[in-house]
């Protein structure tokens, strides 16, 4: 099965085996947390660091890759100011050109520097693999792992915008959906970065997470697991657009259960959740409060339902099925 390697392994073979311990390092590897906290110079600022791959687009795949390695150090408090990339591509056909190109505009974007990276051609690909680091400064990191008990959760957007992008292009021609609903649907890709969102929210915030694979649900899990408490979600106050509605109604998916992309997870103290939504109001952005931070074993609780198990994408078995019929 694709997808992540699993917490269990992770502590198991990963989280320790880190090479020489430097008391620089203000967080490194853990379950949940995408990105490094590094004071490498002293003073006022940190430096976060956070690496990303994208294998699963070809169409687009520059103009994806930025804001998807860059938000997760936007999550963490910091402004994206560098970037490395790695390109692996599988044949000389492969269009380079418009792959450099769309990395070039989608870092003006987000206000970072491509500073390096590698570039290869792999014949065992099937598509182009993209992997970035991305670097910035943050005054004051935070971390996925900071919710406290009495803090509120608040979600930017909606759920599911990359993966109602991802239902769309891959298996729209299967869903019997109205064209303008697909078309409508495919352009949520143009709201994958959550650098303005981060902006706004990260004054108030004890905990930030970008929800990617296994979508708004495992996003929240990681953050209870991270933190140490209990997420108590009612499903009913995470926006859901009616084209995503529309589209995993069609395809058997849960809109929480989708790559989640484009959507910011944070806790704020409950005092602080009118001004935190106040400023995404103001900076063009919705926000909704979707529960609270509770103490008790890690879990999210959504509806009543206590999950603690890693959660697992629903997209990877429709792109499963579609390869076997191939």
């Amino acid at each position: 099965m694709p997808g992540k390697v699993s917490p269990d392994d992770l502590l198991a073979h990963v989280f320790e085996r880190t090479g020489t311990d430097d008391e620089t390092v203000l967080q490194g590897p853990a379950n949940g947390e995408d990105a490094a906290a590094i004071a490498p110079f002293g003073g006022d600022e940190t430096l976060v660091v956070s690496s990303d791959p994208i294998s699963l687009a070809a169409e687009g795949v520059g103009s994806l890759a930025v804001p998807i390695a860059c938000n997760d150090v936007a999550a963490s408090g910091a402004d994206p100011r560098w970037l490395t990339v790695v390109i692996m591509l599988p044949d000389e056909e492969t269009d380079l050109e418009a792959i450099t190109s769309d990395l070039d505009a989608a870092a003006r974007d987000v206000g970072a520097t491509i500073v390096g990276g590698h570039s290869e051609y792999v014949d065992q690909l099937e598509r182009p693999l993209l992997s970035l680091t991305a670097m910035g400064t943050a005054e004051s990191f935070v971390p996925t792992g900071g919710a406290e008990p009495g803090d509120s959760v608040v979600i930017t957007k909606a759920a599911g915008l990359e993966g109602t992008a991802i239902l769309a292009a891959d298996f729209g021609d299967d869903l019997g959906i109205d064209d303008a609903v697909r078309e409508r649907a495919a352009a949520f890709v143009d709201e994958i970065s959550v650098v303005p969102d981060a902006r706004a929210v990260r004054e108030y915030a004890t905990a930030m997470h970008d929800p990617t694979e296994g979508g708004v649900a495992a996003g929240l899990l990681e953050i209870a697991r991270a933190s140490g408490v209990r997420l108590d979600v009612d499903r009913e106050a995470i926006p859901i657009r009616e084209e995503t509605a529309q589209l995993c109604a069609a395809a058997g998916v849960d809109p929480l259960r989708i790559f989640g992309s484009g959507a910011l997870l944070a806790t704020v103290p409950s005092d602080d959740v009118a001004d935190c939504l106040a400023t995404l109001e103001a900076a063009g952005l919705e926000g909704s409060e979707i529960g609270t931070v509770d103490e008790g074993d890690p879990a999210l609780v959504l509806d009543g339902e206590s999950i603690t198990d890693p959660i697992e994408d629903d997209l990877y078995p429709l792109w499963a099925d579609a390869d076997g019929e191939d």
